[in-house]
């Protein structure tokens, strides 16, 4: 597995003590463990193999129309003047490749259990033949270079498997590009709006060909189409958004998920896309903040090592599921925004972090399951929540600050139409981001 040096951590202004951590992602390496895929032919809401047999091929057969996806949540609805806005947490995973140690469908069980969606940010790389790695060309690093590596034969066939799987489900495919890269001169930090335009389409190349580029004909298709489906993304290392952002315009994308240090408030667009960031939360313990992802507690907790002293993983296991946890609690009690949480399928520290995403999961359900209105979806089903709001609602949102209650509850609060009123019907009720 990759090692992940100190440049890989950046400050976010939360004080001389802070060390927040820049999201990252290690190598997917293989695991002792069997392979373990979904393998279902089923949609999870229709007859098993119903998508299969109304499949319609693209291109290749790589990919299919399959018609509307399933097991999706009801037409969002306009919040009325007065009423409580939902809850909404998403759980989203960088990279989203099988590898052979069981994560991809043991969160894929765990979210049916729990009537949960989720995005997963798949790597194009990860449907690719390491044999056939000269075809891509990532900008400015040498043909078929990855800083991730490639998968092997079985975990690309497993990887897909899930992802078809993950999208009856009623999960969302976003991308995370290719490569990987975070340094030197190659970083995606440096790359040109038109070089993100040469990423994007390759990434997308790699879904819509697995099956030219393997020859394989013993796996069914993924059952969507890519063009369509592909609506929004994370890039490595939260870097390059600003050259981004144009491209992903260009191609119509309706959010992007790459901004580094957001904080637990209501989002704005960023030119013309929904800007939703991984966010700061608290750190149980700890004077300053980490980012939402389970790359930024280790790197806080074990200075980037993946395989500290084991003595530590029970504490480091729990103040990382407390940090989800209060991450929600600080949103749900006070101003409702969205809360972002990020992964990787790994298994750093033991696997303590896959632990602690799994606890805060069930803890939120729980208060789901008690009649809460706690909607755990993907990045796109929330910004189909935004897209029908009223802009001045949401304006008003955005008057709370993090940790802010609205004064005289949500009735009175969202009860007029004209933003011009809110700023002085808020007070703060609980500590700022920037503790």
């Amino acid at each position: 597995m990759r090692n992940f040096s100190r440049r890989g951590l950046i400050g976010l202004g939360v004080g001389a003590a802070a060390s927040v951590g820049l999201a990252g992602c290690g190598t997917l390496t293989s695991s002792d463990g069997s392979n373990q895929g979904a393998g279902s032919d089923g949609d999870g809401g229709n007859k098993p193999g119903t998508h299969t047999n109304r499949a319609r091929p693209i291109g290749d057969g790589s990919t299919s129309y399959t018609g509307k996806q399933p097991n999706q949540p009801a037409k969002p609805e306009p919040l009325e003047p007065g009423q409580e806005p939902p809850q909404f947490v998403v759980f989203s995973w960088d990279g989203a490749g099988e590898v052979g140690n069981g994560l991809f469908p043991r969160f894929l069980d765990l979210a049916k259990q729990h009537e949960a969606h989720m995005t997963f940010f798949l790597s194009g790389l990860y449907l690719l033949p390491e044999s056939k790695k000269r075809l891509y060309e990532p900008p400015n690093n040498p043909r078929g270079a990855s800083d991730i590596g490639y998968l092997t034969d079985g975990h690309i066939k497993e990887t897909i498997k899930n992802v078809r799987q993950a999208w009856l489900d009623g999960h969302e495919i976003g991308t995370h590009f290719n490569g990987h890269f975070c340094a030197g001169t190659g970083t995606v930090g440096n790359w040109t709006p038109k070089q993100w335009r040469s990423e994007i389409e390759q990434a997308k190349s790699f879904v819509k060909e697995w099956r030219t580029n393997s020859g394989w004909t013993d796996l069914p298709s993924l059952p969507f189409d890519y063009d369509k489906e592909l609506v929004g993304g994370r890039t490595p290392c939260l870097l390059g958004q600003d050259n981004l952002l144009p491209t992903a315009r260009e191609l119509g994308w309706r959010y992007d998920a790459s901004s580094p240090g957001g904080r637990q408030v209501w989002p704005t667009k960023k030119q013309g896309l929904w800007d939703l960031p991984l966010q700061q939360i608290p750190f149980p313990g700890r004077s300053f903040e980490v980012l939402s992802m389970d790359y930024n507690m280790l790197a806080n907790q074990s200075i980037n090592s993946t395989k500290a002293p084991s003595h530590n993983y029970p504490g480091w296991r729990e103040q990382s599921a407390q940090a989800y946890i209060q991450g929600f609690k600080r949103a749900y009690e006070t101003n409702r925004a969205p809360f972002f949480i990020g992964n990787h399928f790994e298994q750093w520290n033991g696997g303590i972090y896959m632990d602690a995403v799994e606890e805060a999961l069930k803890h939120i359900a729980r208060e789901k399951e008690k009649g809460a209105d706690i909607r755990l979806v993907s990045f796109r089903q929330f910004v189909d929540w935004m897209d029908v709001q009223k802009p001045d609602i949401l304006d008003k949102l955005r008057t709370l600050e993090v940790g802010q209650q609205p004064v005289g509850g949500w009735k009175t609060f969202l009860k007029g139409s004209s933003a011009s009123s809110s700023g002085s019907s808020a007070s703060s009720s609980g500590t700022s981001a920037t503790s």
